[in-house]
């Protein structure tokens, strides 16, 4: 199997990749959630390796959950924009040999993502 889960982050209101962002992944079953690690934001946004990759994805449903509020508070943004604290985005894996690539885009309004390649 050579599967993998990657992502980056994308800081939409300066055109600019997210240094800095914490990002935990859970791994979700039923109403249980398993931390299955922590990564941090390099230069350009993305993590230093895949967050899951080979025999460790395996199929089912995980969770993302991006620091934003810590992000753009890092960022100088006044407290009165931030709305959002952390931004979860849940999906499932089905085919543990494909690429999953799960990037964010975000601003202190809003977010949006997509499954890239």
């Amino acid at each position: 199997m050579n599967g993998k889960l990657t992502t980056h982050v994308l800081d939409t209101s300066i055109g600019r990749p997210a240094e800095g962002m914490g990002i935990e992944l859970w791994g979700i079953e039923g109403d249980s959630r398993l931390l299955l690690g922590t990564a941090v934001t390099n230069a350009d946004g993305r993590v230093d390796a895949p967050l899951l990759q080979g025999d460790e994805l395996r199929e089912g449903m995980y969770e993302l959950v991006f620091a934003a509020e810590d992000y753009f508070r890092g960022q100088k943004v006044p407290d009165d924009r931030l709305i959002f604290d952390r931004i979860p985005i849940r999906f499932r894996v089905k085919d543990v040999t494909a690429h999953y690539h799960i990037p964010l885009l975000a601003a202190p309004g809003g977010y949006s993502t997509y499954r890239g390649s």
